[in-house]
């Protein structure tokens, strides 16, 4: 080929691989999830996040086991993230990271605090 090569095709508007490499590697932005701003949309974990302290009953699915298909975790909100949610059972002393894939929905015995679109606290 006499030292020539053939080069990668290129489109308009297309990123070339230095680009695509250095957002690869760069992290998004921190994320304080304590402080909601007026830009925050209204996602689960914000509502969650807007209940800490209260008591609930998480309703998860596990589609792949046999043992635990369905089960419920009562207990107080502690922490909720993007993908998960954090629950303590004052009577057991149990604690419980669970998935948000996994949840189903939550029930609550009293009011939840929801203002959409979110004020900041």
């Amino acid at each position: 080929m006499n030292g020539s090569f053939y080069e990668n095709p290129t489109f308009p508007g297309a990123k070339d691989e230095n680009e695509v490499r250095q957002e690869m590697i760069t992290p998004p932005g921190n994320i304080n999830y304590d402080s909601l701003g007026e830009e925050e949309q209204s996602y689960i974990e914000n509502i969650l996040r807007l209940n800490r302290g209260k008591k609930a009953k998480a309703y998860v699915s596990y589609p792949d086991s046999v043992e635990w298909r369905d089960k419920v975790y009562e207990g107080l909100i502690e922490q909720a993230g993007r993908d998960h949610l954090i629950m303590s059972n004052p009577d057991t002393g149990k604690w419980y990271l669970i998935r948000i894939i996994y949840l189903n929905y939550v029930e609550f015995d009293e009011k939840i605090n929801y203002s959409y679109p979110f004020a900041k606290i």
